[in-house]
């Protein structure tokens, strides 16, 4: 693709051929929320949240990552539809 692997154009790539939307997320406050309050919020599905150079997974809520995000304001979110 003649990118990194970890960018956002290549990564999101992958995540739309393989059936993920993208949708943004209100994050001008009071509006915003939390990782961990969209991971409450998700109890079931795959989601995949970016924050601006970072992503997390929420898998069934729980937050996957390498460091604790839980209070980061996600950007945007991948999500793929129920069948």
């Amino acid at each position: 693709m003649g990118d990194m692997p970890s960018s956002d154009s290549v990564w999101g790539a992958v995540l739309r051929q393989n059936g993920f939307y993208r949708s943004a997320i209100s994050n001008t406050c009071p509006d915003c929320y939390t990782a961990a309050e969209f991971a409450e919020d998700h109890p079931r599905g795959v989601y995949v949240l970016g924050f601006g150079g970072h992503v997390a997974t929420v898998r069934d809520g729980d937050i996957f990552d390498a460091w604790d995000s839980s209070n980061e304001i996600p950007i945007y979110v991948w999500y793929r539809k129920e069948r």
